[in-house]
């Protein structure tokens, strides 16, 4: 994987849909849904950012990820619920390891959505796009000591646990524990493309 092919795809993020989601570049007009999931403490609780302060951050923000678009250098995508026409979250990869043709993946949906299988929906198809369109060899997945709910989006997709990093992440005035799983595209392909 050439991260000049990675950046000529994500100047232009493809729309990906499902049954029940759109998965679209995020937009400015997206920062009141944003703002809803962004001011929570229990939404970063288990994540690397701290609570949006106002809407006008949030709003900033979203301004700046549309630079990052354009340099093809923002991997994230805005989860929509098409029946109420709504942001609820994103989902995307948070970084690649382009010599060893691998990225990570994360997502954050809010907690008024949570418990309809929408975090596993989206993450399904953004791994779809990482193994058939980027060629990716393997997906990982990370979380905090203590985000349970992160590990069973991971579970229910069939990433294999890998481990625990103890104490290797200082966050917000403490060290944290770090899981991974991961997935490789022979499983992702006998598990999801297979049909016999």
């Amino acid at each position: 994987m050439q991260k000049d092919s990675v950046v000529k795809k994500f100047k232009k993020i493809p729309t990906i849909e499902t049954p029940r989601l759109t998965l679209r570049r995020m937009r400015t007009e997206d920062y009141h849904d944003m703002y809803e999931y962004s001011k929570r403490e229990d939404v970063t609780k288990y994540l690397l950012w701290s609570p949006h302060p106002n809407r006008s951050h949030t709003k900033k923000y979203l301004e700046y990820i549309k630079t990052r678009y354009d340099e093809g250098e923002f991997y994230d995508w805005a989860v929509i619920l098409k029946s109420e026409s709504k942001m609820i979250g994103t989902c995307g990869f948070a970084s690649f390891d382009f010599q060893n043709n691998s990225g990570e993946v994360g997502y954050v949906i809010n907690p008024a959505y949570r418990g309809n299988g929408y975090a596993p929906e989206a993450l399904l198809e953004v791994m779809m796009f990482g193994f058939m369109e980027l060629n990716l060899h393997r997906i990982a997945a990370r979380y905090m000591d203590g985000n349970d709910a992160s590990r069973r989006v991971m579970d229910k997709l069939g990433m294999k646990y890998e481990g625990c990093a103890r104490s290797s992440l200082f966050v917000k005035g403490e060290y944290k524990s770090i899981h991974t799983c991961a997935m490789l595209s022979d499983e992702f392909i006998k598990r999801y493309l297979k049909t016999e």
